[in-house]
Formats: C-alpha cells, structure tokens, sequence
C-alpha cells in the first residue's frame, strides 16, 4: 500500500508588530534636574517654548538632543537642550525590551510677575 504523506502543519500566524511604547519623562523614580532660567533672559525679560527631539538610549540616558523648533532666544535654546541631556528618562520599548528610541520634548521658559 502507498503511504500517505503526513498533512503539513498549518502555517504559523503571521506576527503581528510588537507593541512599541514610547519613552517618557514623567515617571516618579527618575532623575530630573530642576529645570535653569538663565538669569541673563530673566533680566531681559526673554519668555519662550522650545521643542526638543531626545535620542534616548535602552538605559534612559539621552544620547543625543536637536533643536526642533525655537524660542527665539539662543539662551533659552541651549539652556533646554542642556536640561533635556541632564534628564533621565523612561526608555521606550519594542515587544517589550527597552530600545533605542526619539522622543519630543517641550520646554517652557515663562516669566513669573
């Protein structure tokens, strides 16, 4: 009698894409330094918003910041990009396993009357 082949097994699901989250700074146990005012824009009265794309690393650490978009003032520019690289984040996750990931962050500089 001829034998029968065994029936091949069904195909396995396709993957679906793994869960991505995003990083973020506003957990409870990180580090964040208190955000600096430079005292020369306080004194010429220069208020502003500045965007801020972050570079963090699977540990948190930032490995890179760029200017997204100004405040109009180059202080308060490099006065966020350096608090930005002083921060420390919660790394984003691919699947679950912390990645290498950008991030957007804003930093306000508001004058207090």
């Amino acid at each position: 009698r001829p034998r029968l082949a065994a029936a091949a097994p069904p195909p396995a699901p396709a993957a679906g894409r793994a869960a991505k989250v995003r990083p973020s700074a506003g957990a409870d146990d990180l580090y964040n330094p208190n955000q600096r005012y430079p005292r020369m824009s306080q004194t010429m009265g220069e208020q502003g918003t500045v965007m801020v794309r972050i570079l963090i690393g699977a540990n948190g650490l930032p490995l890179k910041a760029e200017l997204q978009k100004t405040s109009g003032f180059e202080r308060l520019d490099q006065a966020a990009l350096d608090f930005v690289m002083q921060s420390r984040y919660k790394p984003g996750t691919l699947g679950g396993k912390p990645t290498e990931m950008w991030m957007g962050r804003e930093v306000k500089y508001i004058l207090r009357q």
